[in-house]
């Protein structure tokens, strides 16, 4: 049996706290990552509800205030030129938000993107090295 010497015990030892450290500065660099992918998709996720609840609040009114035009439409002179008015403004901007909202849930990017790509490079450093 071969006897190590204490030169040999510490190289070993010194090169296996090195790996664990770069180990743990690994996964606490991927957790950051994974936290900022989670925290993007919040905020899109949140950004597509307040246009999804605009939309549907300003096609609402838009409704409410068409049904008023037409039940108005036989009244006397300018309260048709203002529900028309304001019945076109309310439904040109729920459609606004309705075609932003569709155009956002489109092109959402995908989750954990980041952190896929970066674990991916990872795996390729990993891989030319051996």
């Amino acid at each position: 049996m071969a006897e190590h010497t204490p030169e040999e015990h510490k190289g070993l030892l010194s090169s296996l706290t090195t790996l664990a450290s770069t180990l743990v500065a690994i996964a606490h660099t991927r957790l950051d990552l994974l936290v900022a992918d989670l925290e993007e998709d919040r905020e899109h996720v949140l950004s597509l509800l307040v246009l999804a609840l605009t939309a549907l609040f300003c096609l609402g009114v838009g409704v409410v205030l068409a049904t008023i035009l037409l039940v108005a439409a036989f009244w006397d002179t300018h309260r048709l030129l203002v529900l028309g008015t304001l019945a076109g403004c309310f439904l040109m901007a729920g459609i606004a938000a309705w075609g932003r909202l569709r155009y956002k849930t489109k092109t959402k990017p995908r989750l954990f993107a980041t952190s896929m790509s970066e674990l991916l490079k990872d795996r390729d450093q990993l891989v030319s090295r051996l």
